[in-house]
């Protein structure tokens, strides 16, 4: 069953553009509503998409400060079998749901994950409260856009003005 997603075309390319993913079910991102950039390159889908989180959230696979993505699927075993669907109903679902310490990004959050779990889904929550909640997400695109702390993502370019840009529902 597909999810509803807000996807929204970063100069009216279909090559790139933002998606708004809501947080797993039964996992501490619960509540969140994280934005993600997608773009794809010129051989996709024989190349894999550039995935990154514009939100912070508090992840062992993902990087804090740029939102990048440690995903073997996405980096390194790509296969033209794969397309966006299996990216954002699956892959980043999975990611979420089943982080892996051993390959982190993030190594506070990997170290915190392993030595006090507990202690680690209170501060994913508390990252989901912070940055990917409806509030949080309100209160950063009435102030005008994206903030400082979401920060250029890794081999991606700066996001262009978003009133350039259209929006759609995807079901």
């Amino acid at each position: 069953m597909m999810s509803e997603y807000d996807i929204t075309l970063v100069n009216d390319s279909m090559m790139e553009f933002i998606i708004f993913m809501d947080g797993p079910k039964d996992s501490p991102y619960e509540g969140g509503r994280w934005k993600i950039k997608c773009e794809l390159p010129n051989g996709y889908p024989y190349k894999s998409p550039s995935i990154g989180f514009l939100n912070k959230i508090f992840h062992p696979n993902i990087d804090e400060s740029s939102g990048s993505v440690c995903l073997d699927v996405i980096n390194q075993t790509w296969s033209p079998m794969f397309d966006l669907l299996n990216v954002f109903e699956t892959f980043l679902p999975q990611l979420l749901c089943y982080p892996n310490p051993a390959d982190p990004l993030n190594g506070e959050a990997a170290a915190l994950l392993l030595r006090e779990p507990e202690a680690y889904k209170n501060r994913v929550k508390d990252y989901v409260r912070k940055y990917a909640s409806p509030a949080a997400l309100k209160d950063v695109e009435g102030a005008g856009g994206d903030d400082d702390e979401e920060s250029e993502l890794s081999e991606m370019e700066d996001l262009t003005d978003e009133e350039d840009s259209k929006t759609f529902d995807m079901e």
